[in-house]
């Protein structure tokens, strides 16, 4: 049975129950020597390796400027990779499908981020502090009857 402890002088000699360790990430690679993740964003999901290498990113087949037409785009897609100074040490190649293109590239961030912590943990900490991560939940809010989208009504008329 547990003592019972007389003063407050004695709860310092009481054994504290053992504190379970911090989970050790260690690092993934496959046969080849390549990370694999996955990403999600929206409705769209993308699955990406990387490998040592230049740092080309392949993207369904084709070179990211043709696929994301857009700066902005493959400015989100570099995001991971210049945060921890490796936009020249891997090669990336992704398959991404569903969703529109801002949608496509947030989950290949978001693929590219995981991707990198599984082949070098210790990248871990400063990508999860920038938050990417975390998936962002966010999709579109269902149409509901009655209404003409989501949540906006039908024009009102008097007569």
């Amino acid at each position: 049975m547990a003592e019972v402890l007389q003063s407050l002088a004695q709860l310092g000699d009481v054994a504290k129950p053992e504190q379970p360790a911090a989970p050790v990430h260690v690092k993934k690679v496959d046969a080849q020597g390549r990370a694999y993740a996955t990403g999600k964003r929206k409705n769209a999901i993308a699955r990406v390796w990387i490998k040592p290498g230049s740092g080309k990113v392949i993207v369904n087949g084709r070179d990211q400027e043709i696929y994301f037409a857009r700066p902005v785009l493959r400015l989100v897609l570099k995001q991971p990779l210049q945060l921890v100074d490796r936009v020249t040490q891997y090669d990336v190649v992704v398959s991404v499908k569903g969703g529109g293109l801002s949608g496509q590239a947030g989950a290949v961030r978001h693929g590219i981020s995981k991707a990198l912590t599984h082949y070098e943990p210790e990248l871990r900490g400063p990508l999860k502090k920038e938050g990417f991560l975390t998936r962002d939940s966010r999709v579109v809010e269902r149409k509901k009857f009655g209404k003409a989208k989501a949540r906006r009504s039908f024009q009102f008329s008097k007569r």
